[in-house]
């Protein structure tokens, strides 16, 4: 059987979501994720950060459930980030080659497994926004070096300013997702599943990759503002030259040359 990760948008209206469906599902709540049982078998936990993972429902069946959830979502993902798995039960937890082996089918044993996947795969969606963001930006430390200054406009760096301080914004906002999650203060006995599928991820040592390359993406967004100055004191500076050599021709116009 499968279990699949998600990554539809930026958030979901979890209350709303909850008012709406409990006639439908049978449902319960936990600490701002939503747990979704069917009929005939299959599990979907919703994430309030715009992730859902499902156990054992069928890609066709998850796809109809996120469209029912649409209404709920706040900014779809322009791509939909997954992360899949194959489960059983077995005697003892773990976790190799991506099959997930659970002490038992209890839905609390699959939501602290859920946590680990729902925080990777919002990763992946963290991942790929700060390589795009990397790719289009790695150009302008090399033309410094090169050329000792960027060929860029003022609106152009005004705009890659923006882009940068908006998905760092994005970016942080939500980094609070990526921490050991609350529910695990009321189910600390969970907690080494949720460990277990955690190390396995390799989730800690991708949340300091990332802070890196965001640090990285500051330091370049310090770059481009200390050359937006630049330009400006540049202008400035080419200004009160003119201005100079302006107020010069005059004196010589009207003192030597007495033209005026």
């Amino acid at each position: 059987m499968e279990v699949i990760g998600f990554c539809v948008c930026d958030s979901y209206q979890t209350k709303a979501i909850l008012d709406q469906i409990r006639t439908q599902y049978k449902t319960q709540f936990f600490r701002d994720v939503i747990a979704i049982e069917f009929e005939g078998g299959g599990e979907a936990f919703v994430f309030a950060y715009g992730v859902i993972v499902t156990w054992g429902l069928s890609r066709e069946r998850a796809s109809q459930l996120m469209d029912e959830l649409k209404p709920y979502e706040t900014i779809r993902c322009d791509k939909i980030e997954t992360d899949e798995f194959t489960y059983a039960v077995g005697e003892k937890a773990s976790i190799q080659e991506d099959e997930i082996i659970l002490p038992s089918f209890d839905i609390l044993d699959k939501l602290a497994i859920s946590h680990g996947i729902a925080q990777s795969v919002e990763l992946n969606l963290f991942e790929s926004t700060v390589q795009k963001l990397y790719d289009d930006t790695r150009i302008i430390p090399e033309e410094l070096q090169k050329r000792g200054k960027i060929s860029l406009s003022r609106a152009q760096i005004r705009q890659k300013m923006g882009e940068l301080f908006m998905e760092r914004s994005t970016i942080n906002l939500h980094a609070d997702v990526l921490d050991l999650p609350e529910f695990f203060w009321d189910y600390p006995e969970l907690e080494p599943l949720y460990q277990m599928i955690a190390n396995y991820l390799d989730i800690r040592n991708r949340v300091e990759v990332l802070n890196h390359r965001l640090d990285i993406l500051h330091e370049m967004y310090e770059v481009l503002a200390n050359e937006l100055n630049h330009q400006h004191s540049s202008r400035l500076e080419w200004t009160i030259i003119l201005l100079i050599v302006i107020e010069v021709m005059l004196t010589l116009f009207r003192d030597v040359f007495q033209i005026i």
